[in-house]
């Protein structure tokens, strides 16, 4: 498969494929493809429709398959960036809620539990996420631009909720309030932050929609 990410600001994913290759999509992902594809839609069974309702994303996905060499592309919904990075085995993405755009089809989309309570009952991006697991390329929906950082042991980076676009699995996760009530209702900066503890790669992205839609609501 060869693609090209163009179209800046609200960008899409442009994907060749040569006969009998395969991508993968969420339901309602596909936005445009020459007469080339045969689609059919799979859940992979009621346990793992359950848990992609759970982890955000659509019960169903489209399997698209090149019946001729041909084809289709996957837009953002929202401005910003497509990041398209490798999945190898053995070396599992955790990312969070509907951050999952696209992929090749030797790459599988799973509920991820964060199994500390404080994930959950605090913010952040909960305790539900996604993990991609496998091999092959996954497209992801960055909402603004993507930020890059790899962490050493127990190095500790603090992130404001919603800027985490995801990281390695083994990196640490948790949230931790805010110290001060003063800071804490009065910063502006949310009763929490998230913490992600090295070593391992993570990912930002710089303009989470729900701050935008915070900031246009007021």
């Amino acid at each position: 498969m060869q693609y090209e990410i163009k179209y800046d600001p609200f960008p899409a994913v442009v994907c060749t494929l040569q006969p009998g290759e395969q991508i993968v999509a969420e339901g309602g992902g596909m936005s445009w493809m020459d007469d080339a594809f045969a689609m059919e839609t799979r859940s992979g069974g009621v346990g793992k429709a359950f848990s992609k309702a759970l982890s955000g994303e659509s019960m169903f996905q489209n399997v698209f398959t090149a019946t001729r060499a041909g084809s289709i592309a996957f837009s953002s919904c929202f401005p910003g960036t497509i990041l398209p990075i490798r999945i190898v085995p053995g070396h599992d993405l955790i990312v969070q809620k509907g951050a999952f755009l696209a992929c090749e089809a030797g790459v599988e989309l799973s509920m991820s539990v964060n199994k500390k309570l404080s994930a959950g009952l605090l913010g952040g991006e909960g305790f539900i996420m996604q993990r991609l697991s496998g091999s092959g390329i996954a497209f992801l929906e960055v909402d603004g631009s993507v930020v890059s950082r790899t962490l050493a042991a127990g190095e500790r980076l603090v992130v404001s909720s919603g800027n985490v676009l995801g990281f390695v699995d083994g990196v640490g996760y948790d949230v931790e309030l805010v110290k001060g009530a003063k800071n804490m209702f009065l910063g502006g900066e949310g009763l929490a932050n998230t913490i992600l503890t090295g070593p391992g790669n993570v990912w930002l992205q710089t303009m989470p929609r729900s701050a935008l839609l915070a900031m246009a609501a007021r």
